[in-house]
């Protein structure tokens, strides 16, 4: 008996496989492959009239059809794990696998008919609230922050300072005095802030050369928290301190106030 469906209401041989197996509620994953054949080869004679390139693909499938067809009557294959192989198995994957993209377009089309009537607002923030910033509590940004924490961050920074000494190199050269400044510190750490908008307070005093600057860093950090350009947080007790910086440090001024300190 001859199936009444149209070429254009399917969009590939594989679309009319799944509505032959809808419409027959036929469990996928054991397809009987001699009723689908017969169906499917009653469709194909209903198109000679069609066009030959879209006819062509509906044949590479009857073909492959009638393959798995021959391939059912004959004794089945064993795999080299010794299991049977199912002729159909491939055919089924690609079904499968049909199917997953063909359901996923319909989520996709519902979704973009869905934002046809949806329109955004531009922003429209005045310029004074975008330019508010939040006053800065230096007594709120140190909360938690105790002297036993900070000496504690300092004796660790300090041990890993000595720990890079050579103890035959170190006995060579000459002492002399490292001039450092907390002005020009400040500077630096402006400049470091421009490319490090959070940062670990630890490697920071770790990547100092000598005892006098991880000394003066500190003090430089202390300096900055306290004109609010940066805050700190520390997430549980003895772990390291990270550094935020919450303003433009194109904008940090006064940082030379401190030279004659």
């Amino acid at each position: 008996m001859a199936i009444p469906v149209k070429l254009n209401v399917f969009e590939g041989p594989l679309d009319l496989l799944l509505h032959l197996i809808d419409k027959n509620k036929i469990d996928i994953y054991d397809i009987p492959i001699v009723e689908i054949t017969d169906q499917y080869m009653e469709y194909i004679r209903g198109m000679e009239k069609e066009d030959l390139g879209v006819m062509s693909e509906f044949m590479v499938m009857a073909a492959t059809l009638i393959d798995i067809k021959c391939r059912m009557l004959l004794p089945k294959e064993v795999n080299e794990e010794g299991e049977e192989e199912d002729p159909r198995a491939e055919l089924v994957a690609r079904l499968l696998e049909y199917k997953t993209y063909k359901y996923m377009s319909y989520e996709l089309k519902d979704r973009m008919d869905d934002a046809v009537g949806v329109f955004y607002k531009k922003a429209s923030i005045p310029d004074e609230v975008m330019e508010y910033r939040e006053p800065v509590d230096p007594q709120a940004l140190l909360e938690g922050l105790t002297i036993e924490k900070l000496n504690s961050i300092y004796q660790s920074i300090i041990r890993r300072q000595e720990n890079k000494i050579d103890p035959i190199r170190s006995k060579f050269g000459k002492i002399e005095k490292e001039e450092v400044s907390l002005s020009d510190k400040m500077l630096e750490m402006k400049e470091y802030a421009a490319t490090h908008r959070k940062f670990s307070f630890r490697q920071l005093l770790t990547a100092q050369d000598s005892r006098i600057q991880v000394i003066v860093t500190f003090l430089s950090i202390l300096e900055l928290m306290k004109m609010g350009h940066i805050q700190v947080e520390q997430d549980h007790l003895f772990d390291d301190i990270q550094v935020q910086v919450v303003t433009d440090p194109e904008t940090w001024k006064n940082l030379t106030e401190f030279a004659d300190e």
